[in-house]
């Protein structure tokens, strides 16, 4: 049986050469995830795109006929006709229009290959013809990808893959205060693959030494359930008011380490003020935080003691800033353990991801491993990802990002290979209009998505099973070859080949390939980086002999690594990348920008959607990452469709709340606000604090007829508004709305998503 690696495990697969017939976790990860079903049981799947399909407007009409996208049928046509088709089209937008007409996005998520990666993949080839609008920050983490930069001088990357090691954690931290939770189902994955699943052994370690955890979330099981952790419940969106009044006790008790604040940290002095009341006649203080979290003053003010007392690691999910205003949540997190002066200390300290991603923990690997050189982008323009509806709906337009002024461009044409917008985005009502704007949408696919239905041009693309690569995560030391496990399904074809076949045509071809085939670069790039490690005196196989092992080691630097220990221990020599080269409680550079919404330091802003204000919808939805797939992947696949409730994505409610409206177990029910409506099935569970929902992103979209705002499947972000963080990161709000949810009495709709489109043979 061969290795194979994804971004939810390494496993083992049998084939008989068309199709995989048997998976079996790697037998070296010792907590797999049950997601490796969900491979073999997609790849032939009905709704595998099996050739080149043209919507048969854009086909009949040409360019320009965005209107249709979603609801007209696909005309299958040959790849010569594909490629002739796409590669004219670019050529005409790339000579009439220029490079800032093209938007080329890629989620990066397609494969764990690090040489058929389609972000690496497209943006090259795009690259070769002149460049391309790019998106800039994430999905995940852009609200903090901009502020940690002027916070402590380092990108989220750069804090998470200088992790403190669950190593160091299992042994040292005594109290681990989990914001967010520690997600069991997202530190199952990782970019780039995960070859071993290492946390739950490190918590169960933790607790067995003594080691408290806390989780700071309304959603109770949202965390390891070998943390036995003690669950405090604020309202959503209330986080920052929390650990404001966390700070104020710190400070108001005298816990505080005023000499780490004074040698490591600047802003301290206008922090403090506020806090305090001085600026605005309002301690926040423990009383005043009760009433906008609901938790009892007396528990924040025992936990901030306790966290004084304790050797504390404070941990930030990714889901804290993916909120209205989520740079407050995670600046005050560096301030808390600022104020607790143990930043740099083995098992103190705070991290932004364990159980956001598997690789957050282990420890910085003495190279990363190989990948595909995506080359220079000549073209300057750039949006933060996240405003994409606003680019499409309003070119010419400006908006505030990181103390710049961006004009939005007016694009022709969107090219796509890797990752599903109409999962990603919010208001899809809004985002479906905005994708019509464009005169043509191409994208490499390999499934029926919602962006492939809502294409021109259509290209089907492979597996990773089905081509040959190698792969290795963020930080992961399994380096695995990753042979083609069957053929291609249909007539698809690899992005390399496909990208290679259109270059020909605009005749970029050699920029593009450099003369070499997939196994060409494969050796290639495997050769320059052997040699970059032998000049640092490691020693890694040749490529023959690492092709056919089942994997090679990449040796770690410290296993024991601590975050920001070096600059703990000589912050002269090591001195942070922000202005003072210190930590910025207080950041003059972000308060020079003006923003009224992300002002100087951190502080309580609320948000304009949450269970605090008035509202005519009385339940706070929470779209956060489902357990049965990686955001939208392979929705079709057996362990995502075994989660459904009548075919729709499940909604989990509290036994009182469900009570309340009558509502059953099992039921399909409707989930509405001013935004738009789903269908989900109904779950009850008591895991969830009153008057919280919990629907995961990732059903695929599935609208009604001539109805976009409805759709029939359950996906949360027909729900989600379009509005971003702050003017600070432009990021997405994604996971935070108010709903209604009621039962559903009329007749169940069919879905479409599980079959193909109505595809017309090419005459």
């Amino acid at each position: 049986m061969r290795t194979h690696l994804t971004h939810w495990g390494a496993f083992e697969a049998e084939s008989d050469g068309k199709a995989l017939l048997s998976v079996r976790p790697w037998s070296q990860d010792l907590d797999p995830r049950d997601l490796l079903d969900n491979m073999a049981s997609a790849q032939h799947h009905p709704t595998r795109i099996l050739r080149p399909a043209i919507r048969a407007g854009w086909l009949e009409h040409g360019p320009g006929s965005g209107s249709g996208r979603g609801n007209e049928p696909f005309v299958e046509v040959s790849w010569n006709r594909a490629i002739e088709l796409a590669s004219a089209e670019l050529g005409r937008v790339y000579s009439e229009k220029g490079p800032s007409s093209v938007y080329g996005c890629s989620y990066g998520w397609a494969s764990a290959g690090r040489f058929h990666h389609a972000q690496s993949q497209i943006h090259r080839f795009l690259n070769g013809l002149g460049g391309y609008v790019s998106g800039v920050t994430d999905y995940s983490y852009g609200a903090s990808g901009v502020l940690l930069p002027h916070v402590i001088g380092a990108s989220p990357n750069q804090v998470m893959a200088g992790a403190t090691s669950w190593e160091v954690v299992s042994e040292k931290t005594e109290l681990f205060v989990a914001f967010g939770g520690i997600s069991e189902k997202n530190s199952g994955i990782a970019p780039g693959g995960v070859g071993r699943h290492v946390a739950r052994a490190a918590i169960r370690k933790a607790v067995a030494r003594g080691c408290r955890f806390i989780d700071v979330t309304p959603i109770s099981d949202d965390t390891y359930k070998e943390a036995g952790a003690e669950w405090i419940a604020p309202i959503p969106g209330s986080d920052a008011a929390l650990m404001l009044a966390l700070a104020y006790v710190l400070d108001n008790e005298k816990l505080a380490d005023e000499k780490f604040l004074a040698r490591y940290c600047v802003g301290l002095d206008e922090f403090l003020p506020y806090i305090r009341g001085d600026v605005d006649g309002e301690p926040k203080n423990p009383s005043w935080a009760e009433k906008l979290t609901r938790v009892p003053a007396i528990r924040i003010t025992q936990l901030a003691r306790d966290m004084a007392a304790s050797r504390t690691m404070i941990n930030l999910s990714w889901s804290m800033q993916r909120q209205q205003h989520g740079e407050q949540t995670i600046w005050l997190g560096v301030t808390l353990a600022a104020m607790l002066g143990q930043i740099g200390l083995p098992g103190g300290g705070f991290q932004h991801g364990y159980g956001s991603s598997a690789d957050v923990g282990l420890p910085l690997g003495v190279s990363s491993a190989p990948s595909f050189p995506q080359g220079r982008n000549p073209e300057t323009s750039y949006i933060p990802v996240a405003r994409i509806a606003d680019m499409l709906l309003n070119p010419g337009s400006q908006i505030d990002f990181n103390g710049k002024q961006i004009t939005l461009p007016e694009i022709e044409l969107i090219y796509w290979a890797g990752g599903n917008p109409f999962h990603h985005h919010q208001d899809l009502a809004r985002f479906r209009k905005a994708w019509a704007q464009p005169a043509t949408v191409i994208v490499n696919e390999q499934f029926w998505t919602s962006t492939a239905r809502h294409a021109d041009i259509v290209l089907p693309a492979t597996m990773s099973i089905e081509r040959n690569d190698y792969g290795a995560g963020r930080n992961d030391p399994s380096f695995f070859p990753m042979h083609a496990l069957t053929e291609p399904a249909g007539i698809a074809r690899d992005d390399y080949d496909i990208f290679s076949a259109i270059a020909a045509k605009l005749g970029t071809v050699d920029a593009f390939t450099e003369k070499r085939d997939t196994m060409g670069w494969l050796r290639h790039l495997y050769g320059q980086w052997s040699s970059k490690l032998s000049e640092r005196g490691v020693k890694v196989v040749d490529f023959e002999t690492f092709w056919e092992s089942e994997k090679i080691e990449i040796p770690v630097i410290e296993p024991s690594q601590v975050l920001l220990s070096d600059y703990r221990q000589n912050p002269g020599k090591y001195p942070l990348g922000t202005p003072s080269g210190k930590i910025e409680i207080f950041s003059s550079t972000i308060a020079g920008f003006g923003y009224a919404d992300c002002p100087g330091h951190p502080v309580w802003i609320e948000p304009d959607e949450w269970l605090g204000s008035s509202s005519d919808y009385p339940l706070h939805l929470i779209a956060n990452q489902p357990k049965t797939k990686l955001h939208s992947q392979l929705d079709v696949g057996a362990t995502s469709q075994k989660s459904k409730i009548q075919g729709r994505e499940p909604i989990r409610m509290n036994p009182d709340d469900a009570a309340a409206r009558g509502l059953e177990n099992g039921q399909v029910v409707l989930v509405r606000n001013d935004r738009g409506r789903c269908l989900a099935g109904l779950t009850i569970s008591p895991s969830l604090r009153r008057g919280v929902v919990q629907l995961s992103a990732g059903a695929w979209y599935d609208p009604a007829p001539n109805d976009p705002s409805f759709c029939r499947h359950g996906n949360a972000n027909v729900l989600t508004a379009d509005r971003p963080s702050s003017s600070l990161s432009q990021a997405t709000t994604a996971q935070h709305a108010l709903v209604e949810v009621e039962a559903w009495s009329a007749e169940i709709p069919d879905l479409t998503v599980r079959i193909s489109p109505v595809l017309i043979p090419e005459r």
